[in-house]
């Protein structure tokens, strides 16, 4: 492996491979190369915002990661080494691309195309024409009396979708925004 230290922490150098999958379908780490093997960077439990900078790299990009070596696990030994995740460096020698709504707290806009639903059957918050899904909670829901086709506003932090296409942001204000007034 290739550490370098003027980082600051460990920094692994190697050529991207491919994403590594949960049993519930996020991304939970990324298998790369590093001087002829195979090594592994793993990201911290339902961290959605950090997978997203590598979800749009080609196999054999070259990456630089501030990571630290991860102990013995109890569940047995590793197949090769494992790196804690700490923050993507370069990707091809460069900055890496910025990901969309990288756990800023920032404000959504659009138009409700359908409602969510929590498990036990209560909507918990709307999805947006964007593809963004605003998540209040059911009781954050019900005294707003939306309807599909409203425009909303909300303000909240936000992390990527793990279908990589728009946002979830936790809402602590959602507003339906007023319509524009006819000519007389």
């Amino acid at each position: 492996m290739t550490l370098k230290n003027a980082l600051r922490s460990n920094a692994v150098e190697g050529t991207f491979r491919h994403l590594i999958y949960s049993p519930k379908g996020t991304i939970e780490g990324v298998l790369f190369e590093a001087d002829g093997a195979p090594a592994q960077i793993v990201f911290e439990r339902d961290d959605a915002v950090s997978p997203a900078a590598f979800e749009a790299l080609a196999e054999g990009q070259s990456i630089l990661v501030e990571a630290e070596p991860m102990g013995p696990s109890k569940k047995g030994d590793a197949e090769h080494p494992v790196y804690s995740f700490g923050r993507l460096v370069k990707v091809d020698g460069r900055a890496p691309p910025k990901a969309r709504a990288a756990a800023a707290e920032t404000g959504y806009a659009g138009t409700i195309v359908r409602f969510n639903y929590a498990r036990h059957g209560a909507a918990n918050g709307v999805v947006l024409d964007t593809g963004d899904f605003i998540h209040t909670k059911p009781e954050g829901l019900e005294g707003l009396k939306l309807q599909v086709g409203d425009k909303v506003r909300a303000e909240g932090e936000a992390r990527p979708l793990v279908t990589g296409e728009g946002v979830v942001v936790e809402a602590w204000s959602l507003k339906k925004q007023a319509k524009p007034r006819k000519a007389a």
